[in-house]
């Protein structure tokens, strides 16, 4: 099979376990684009939190933001699809999270509102690369379109909550975790697959022709939608039991390795 489209995760695929983007895997990317290889970036971070990978990559690639709620070019910054959260369903995940004490940000019109400027807030905005805005009017931020709320709280909190809101939310939400302490809610129509459909719909690429590599539990749709799923080795075994295949760790150059293997044929 002749894969023609890799989307890969950000932490824990992309980058080692120092949050670096190692010469060997950079190397392998670039190899596999000069073989025609549309190489996408697939994440829960908004298209801020990826430009210094699309400027060292120099590339005007397809990435995939927001868990799959915004594909964007990442040069041109042509918007190729985005999906909103109904209003009413954002309202509710809000609610609830006020109700529960816990740390809310909510990404709309590319911005980040936070209900509380606290070390959370802050520590979250590194990740992304936004500098958070309070949440003052909480209908105003809604209005502008919510491509995805986040909680953020202690691990043990996270699970709990995971746990119990599925009887509290609408069925219209997809809900999972991308860190063991971030919570992370999108409308039922976003996941990073329906954006690997998009792009292909765009490309004119078939899922059997695509390649996900992921370590997360918000990778699972993209793994299970690709004509080839990749976990990563040091992913959970759920995960590795439901990918295809299972490479190298992050800190083993483990993405290189599915890129020579699959895609250059020289492993």
């Amino acid at each position: 099979m002749a894969y023609k489209l890799m989307a890969v995760d950000i932490d824990g695929t992309l980058l080692d376990s120092k949050g670096n983007l190692t010469e060997e895997t950079e190397k392998a990317i670039r190899l596999g684009v000069e073989k025609g290889l549309i190489f996408t970036i697939s994440t829960g971070r908004p298209v801020q939190g990826v430009q210094a990978f699309i400027d060292k990559l120099d590339l005007d690639l397809p990435v995939i933001t927001y868990n799959g709620a915004m594909v964007i070019m990442g040069k041109s910054k042509e918007v190729l699809y985005q999906c909103t959260m109904d209003p009413k369903d954002a309202r509710e995940v809000i609610d609830l999270g006020e109700k529960y004490g816990t740390s809310i940000m909510v990404w709309a019109d590319n911005k980040l509102f936070a209900n509380r400027l606290n070390e959370r807030a802050y520590e979250y905005s590194k990740i992304s690369g936004v500098m958070p805005v309070l949440m003052e009017d909480v209908e105003e931020t809604i209005s502008q379109g919510v491509l995805k709320i986040l909680w953020y709280d202690e691990v043990e909190t996270i699970k709990k909550y995971q746990k119990d809101i599925g009887k509290y939310i609408s069925r219209n939400i997809n809900y999972h975790t991308s860190q063991p302490y971030f919570l992370e809610f999108v409308d039922k129509n976003a996941s990073k697959a329906k954006a690997m459909e998009k792009i292909g719909e765009y490309f004119g690429i078939d899922r059997s022709e695509m390649i996900a590599v992921g370590d997360g539990f918000n990778d699972l749709s993209m793994i299970e939608y690709a004509g080839l799923g990749v976990a990563m080795g040091n992913a959970s075994n759920e995960i590795k039991e439901r990918a295809d295949y299972v490479t190298l760790t992050n800190d083993e150059n483990g993405l290189a390795h599915v890129i020579y293997k699959f895609v250059l044929d020289t492993v």
